[in-house]
Formats: C-alpha cells, sequence, structure tokens
C-alpha cells in the first residue's frame, strides 16, 4: 500500500521559512467540514509532518452570480438577445476572478509563512498553487491531516475532516485541496452509459451490464423494415420515430462533437454496420480525431469498444454527409489503467484553454488527485505538457459517460458547471445521458447497490447532468407489440431481459444544485399534479431527514430522452443489439445539430444552450406517459403527462423542433 499519488512521504525539497502562523487580519473561520463519519472508509494514522502535499486553492471569480442572467439572456426564447452569442475573450474577461481576490488570499499565504516564490497563479487566473508540508498546511488551515483507508483495503487517500480560513478570505476562496473529500486515484473509471451486448475490454468498472453478442433473428429487409422496430432499433426506425429526413446539408462549421474515455472504436465495425444499414455513406468513413493528452484511436476490431461503436453507429445514420469529431481524452494509463475519480476536466481544458490551471514544481493539471496529471510519469504514458486550448469545442457535443453526483467534492462538481455556463454562453450545446439504473447509481458506486444511506434506500442523483447547464437525456423504449408510430415508453428492462442486470432510465433530483428557474413550473407541475409516494427531504443540509429518499428542491433529471434500448450495432464483428441512455443522447444530439444545419444555412447562430426553450415549448417534443426507473427499493418514479424524472419533456419531434428553433432570431 503507498500513498495517494502526489503525497509521497519524505524529505521536503523547498525551502520552509518558519512554522506558519495564522495572519492576524480577521479570525478563522470553518470552510468545510465533514458532518458525518465516511462511509466505508476508515481514518488511520496521522500523515506525517515532513510529507509534501500538492496544495489548490480555487478562487472564487467575479460576477457568477451574474452568470445565470447572462445565459439566459442569450437562450430564453423570450428575450430580446436570444442568439447574441459571447465570444470567448468576452467570457473571460467577464468571470476572471478579481485582483483584491488574488491579492488578499496571496496576501494570507504569505503572511502566514508560505513563501511567495512558491506561489504559482494558474494563467485563466483561477487557482493558488504551491507545494507544503503537512506541518505548514495543518498550521495554515487549523486541521489534521490523516490516511484514510478504504474497506476494500486497496485504496487509500489523504484528507482532514474540516479546515478553516480567515473570515476576510472566505469570499474569495471556492475550495481548497486536499480537503475533506476522501479522494483516491486506483478508482473506477467513468460508468459508460450502455448496457450493452458485447465483449468486456477489461476496462473496469462501470461499462455496464455486458454478455457475448447473440446470433440475432433474420429479419427481412432490415435496413427499412420498420414493423419490428419493438424488436431491433435500426436508423430507420429512429428517423421514423422522430420524422427525421435525409441529411443533405454540411457545414464545415457544424461537425458534431462526441466525447470518448477508455472505449474506443474500430473501423472495422463501422464498415460493417455501413454496409448493412447504411449503403450510401463510404466505406472507411471515421470521425476527425481531436487527440487529447495522449489519446489514441481507432483499434484493432477485437478491442472495439461498446461505448464508442454504439454512439458512432448513431450519430452517422442521422448526420452524414457531415463530419463527426472526435474528442477522445487522456493516455491508455488514466484512461483504463489507473483512472482517476475526476471526470471531464481534461476535455474542458483541450476545448477551452481559460479553464486550464498550471500547478507549481512540474505538476500539471486541474486538480493533483482528482485528476490526471501530465506529463503522466508511468512507463509508456503521455509525456507532453497539458494540452490547453488545443482544439474548437463543436456546436453539439455528445457524452454518454458519468458517474454518482457523491463522487465529487460540490465545489469541483461547480466549478465544472459554471464551465458549460460559459460555453453556452458561446454558443455550444453539451448533452450528457441520465444513467442506466433508475434512481439509483451504478452498482458499486458509492455503495454496493448504488443507492445512498445506512439502508441504501436513498436515491442516487448523477454527474454531470446535475449540472442545470447541459441538457440530460434519458431513454426510451419501443414495447413489444407497439410501433414507431404509437408513444414510446420509459426503458425498463427486468434482469436477463435481456440484460445482464436491470435497465431502466436514470432520473431525479440534485442533491446539490437547487431546480432552476427555467424548470420550475414543469417540476411545480408534476409534483402538484403527480406526487411520488415517498418522503423526502428539502436541500442538501437535510440529506435523509424524516426518512426522505429524494431532495424535493433539487434540479430535476432529465430534461429530455430519446430511444434506448435494442439497437442494433454491429460489435467485435458481430451484429448485435445494446441499449442504454448512451444511445439516447447521441441521437438526440444529432438532431439539435440538424437544427443548427439549418439555422446556419439561414444567416443564424447555433442554438447553443436549449433548456430554456424546451421548457418554455414542450409541445415540440413527444410526451411519454408510460414506464418507470425502479431501484433502491422502491418503483421509483412514473412517466406522467408533462414533465417527469424519467423521461424528461419527452422525445424529439424533429420539424417542429425545426420550426421553432428557425423562428427565433
Amino acid at each position: 500500500m503507498k500513498l495517494s499519488i502526489g503525497f509521497a512521504v519524505g524529505t521536503l525539497l523547498l525551502s520552509v521559512q518558519g512554522v506558519a502562523v495564522p495572519s492576524p487580519e480577521s479570525k478563522v473561520v470553518v470552510h468545510e467540514k465533514r458532518y458525518a463519519p465516511p462511509t466505508r472508509w476508515n481514518k488511520r494514522d496521522r500523515i506525517p509532518k515532513s510529507a509534501i502535499l500538492p496544495v489548490r486553492i480555487g478562487l472564487t471569480q467575479s460576477n457568477l452570480e451574474k452568470g445565470h442572467d447572462f445565459l439566459m439572456d442569450v437562450s430564453h426564447p423570450d428575450s430580446a438577445n436570444y442568439g447574441k452569442l459571447w465570444t470567448a475573450d468576452e467570457v473571460h474577461n467577464m468571470f476572471a476572478p478579481s485582483e483584491k481576490a488574488v491579492k488578499d488570499v496571496w496576501n494570507w499565504l504569505v503572511a502566514s509563512g508560505i513563501p511567495d516564490e512558491r506561489i504559482v497563479h494558474s494563467d485563466n487566473k483561477g487557482w493558488l498553487a504551491f507545494d507544503a508540508t503537512t506541518e505548514e498546511m495543518e498550521n495554515l488551515l487549523h486541521a489534521e491531516y490523516y490516511n484514510f483507508e478504504h474497506s476494500s483495503a486497496d485504496r487509500v487517500a489523504v484528507a482532514c475532516d474540516e479546515y478553516h480560513i480567515p473570515g476576510h478570505i472566505k469570499e474569495h476562496v471556492d475550495y481548497i485541496t486536499p480537503g475533506i473529500k476522501l479522494i483516491s486515484t486506483s478508482k473506477k473509471d467513468l460508468a459508460k452509459r450502455s448496457t450493452q451486448l458485447g465483449h468486456s475490454k477489461g476496462h473496469g468498472h462501470g461499462k455496464g451490464p455486458i454478455w457475448k453478442p447473440k446470433p440475432m433473428p433474420h429479419f427481412p429487409n432490415p435496413e427499412s423494415n420498420l414493423s419490428t422496430c419493438d424488436v431491433l432499433i435500426t436508423p430507420a426506425c429512429v428517423k421514423a420515430l422522430y420524422h427525421i429526413p435525409q441529411a443533405t446539408k454540411a457545414n464545415p462549421n457544424n461537425a458534431m462533437g462526441i466525447f470518448e474515455e477508455g472505449d474506443y472504436y474500430d473501423q472495422e465495425d463501422l464498415n460493417l454496420f455501413f454496409e448493412k444499414y447504411t449503403p450510401y455513406i463510404p466505406q472507411g468513413t471515421h470521425p476527425t480525431p481531436n487527440f487529447v493528452d495522449g489519446a489514441e484511436a481507432p483499434v484493432p476490431v477485437s478491442e472495439g469498444g461498446g461505448e464508442s461503436t454504439l454512439d458512432f453507429e448513431l450519430a452517422y445514420p442521422l448526420l452524414y454527409p457531415q463530419k463527426l469529431i472526435l474528442y477522445q481524452t487522456d493516455d491508455l494509463n488514466y484512461a483504463t489503467e489507473n483512472p482517476t475519480v475526476g471526470a471531464f476536466n481534461t476535455f474542458l481544458d483541450a476545448i477551452d484553454g481559460s479553464y486550464c490551471t498550471y500547478s507549481a514544481y512540474g505538476e500539471k493539471g486541474d486538480d493533483p488527485v482528482l485528476d490526471p496529471i501530465y506529463p503522466d510519469p508511468v512507463a509508456g504514458g503521455y509525456k507532453g505538457k497539458l494540452m490547453c486550448g488545443a482544439y474548437k469545442p463543436t456546436n453539439v457535443i455528445s457524452t454518454s459517460y458519468g458517474e454518482a453526483e457523491i463522487d465529487l467534492p460540490e465545489y469541483y462538481m461547480k466549478r465544472q458547471c459554471n464551465e458549460y455556463l460559459k460555453l453556452g454562453l458561446q454558443g455550444h450545446t453539451f448533452l450528457y445521458s441520465s444513467g442506466d439504473f433508475g434512481v439509483g447509481g451504478f452498482p458499486g458506486d458509492a455503495t454496493p447497490s448504488g443507492c445512498l444511506g445506512e439502508d441504501a434506500t436513498i436515491f442516487d442523483p448523477q454527474f454531470p447532468v446535475n449540472c442545470p447547464y447541459v441538457t440530460a437525456v434519458g431513454a426510451t423504449k419501443v414495447y413489444p407489440g407497439h410501433t414507431v408510430f404509437e408513444p414510446e415508453s420509459a426503458a425498463n428492462d427486468l434482469i436477463h431481459e435481456p440484460y445482464n442486470s436491470a435497465y431502466s432510465s436514470a432520473g431525479g433530483f440534485s442533491n446539490v444544485y437547487d431546480v432552476p428557474d427555467y424548470q420550475k413550473s414543469a417540476v411545480a407541475t408534476y409534483f402538484a399534479k403527480h406526487n411520488p409516494p415517498y418522503r423526502y427531504y428539502e436541500g442538501n443540509a437535510s440529506f435523509g431527514k424524516n426518512g426522505g429518499v429524494y431532495n424535493r428542491n433539487g434540479r430535476g433529471i432529465p430534461d429530455v430522452s430519446a430511444n434506448g434500448d435494442n439497437i442494433a450495432v454491429f460489435l467485435d464483428g458481430n451484429f448485435t443489439f445494446n441499449g442504454g441512455t448512451s444511445a439516447a443522447t447521441p441521437i438526440f444530439a444529432s438532431v439539435i445539430n440538424l437544427i443548427n444545419e439549418e439555422r446556419l444555412a439561414i444567416g443564424k447562430s447555433p442554438v447553443g444552450f436549449i433548456n430554456p426553450v424546451l421548457y418554455a415549448n414542450p409541445w415540440v417534443l413527444n410526451d411519454i406517459t408510460n414506464g418507470s426507473n425502479p431501484n433502491c427499493g422502491t418503483a421509483g418514479f412514473s412517466a406522467v403527462p408533462g414533465w417527469d424524472p424519467v423521461t424528461g419533456l419527452g422525445t424529439p419531434n424533429y420539424p417542429k423542433m425545426l420550426a421553432l428553433f428557425l423562428s427565433l432570431p
């Protein structure tokens, strides 16, 4: 066993000038505190006083309290400024931390004994970084750092139970690492939001239930046959469900982006799929690679991953001749072998250089424990610098990955969520899959069942769909005996029918974010007309109070949905089928990309953040009123008329959505 990366024990190799003392300017106050013993973690020994801790202080950015209003100003259909997008420079200048914030925190550090020359200010002005001994940090923060050992005995973390800072700088500091969150680097990778019938590639936890491919029954003319869409969803079924025409436009500034990590496409499966279902797509057609921090693709067919394959085999039939951009992220070490608990930050670094942060002593990264560190020191790791602003973000980016909200510190999620807000101001649409385990999370994520609380009865919302500035996508299915001309139902499959575990469209209410104003009316109507039969609590501070199993005040998940079950795919050279909200996300993203094509063709801007428009005009979506998302010992929530925490506002109706968005400025 060894300490987490970056927390090496030994003699401090930097100059230590005295023992840190608190600044005399103001009394210290608690900044973060753990209010309950950590689940499945055991506190062990104190960290040696000479151990070197890489410290990061996140500074509160300016005008963030106005950020929501700024975004609504360019995103709400009733705004006179709809579609008047901001430039990257305008966004950066508006939200940079104030000079006073930087000066006050820096002066506190120096006055407390941290040498001026040891402190580094990140390029985007959002972080102060330095290395310090445990003794320095304990004196600086009035804290005690311990080793915490996970009950599995194969993970350790460095953390404290609480820490303090002077009251006069509290408003300037978001959070400090290492802090109260128990974070280890030897943790699961991101949960791929698919429940696939395919070979496991050995990329760790979170891939979803996996079988070997089954022989598929013969269907006459499967390429265009709509009579069997209740058994197998083909591109023709998707187009019929949502009235999507054959794409013809290919604006060079409107390629759609797809994020992948730890899962890789192979060209042979794409070619087989094109040959069977879309012969108009030339053999060899592949996404344009935007490799982030040493990532690579494609791989041999025997190593192809179900997630990447699914994403591209769904998006290409809807978008071709438009191009697709692959944002393959992180080197093999971090993507598959030693994944960190953090998510998406290196990707966001690569598409927005202002999001990058520099740290002291050659460690370059957003957070030295949560996120990968480049250059990667392991053999075969990526030896280049962290990629900052290397690529331009596409107008629409589809991501079929995520993890439990409880896995990450609140401030980590909020900082990332603010980045989605900023990118939304610039006209970028981010869609994330809601998850595949109903009101719970991936089994083994947070708890063995994926549910929270001592009795594993509290619902487990997911990240980053908890962020109100992304579009969360749930899943639907065509039930047996139904057709594409009838309403769909919420995706919900019992164990072994056909997947290795039960699968249902994830949804619920965030424990971190309150319901946003654009969603308030829809959520209030849901509670007024279809009140769930469960006890609830109000706000994260009252988590689980009075037997509550969900946060009544939380941001509702998902926003929309699309088909995500019995999807026809080729995987490992075999014809099979797949499912998950990861299937629904590229479908809905493709619809938005098609709408952008039409807006750009008449000289209008991309649609950007779409949630305010959709909640103000739910009639452009197909309302889903059947099905539920069970887990955590309950039947979950039910799909009902109007918005619900299973399928959101519903599935796309392309002609209605197109007409609405073309009518906007």
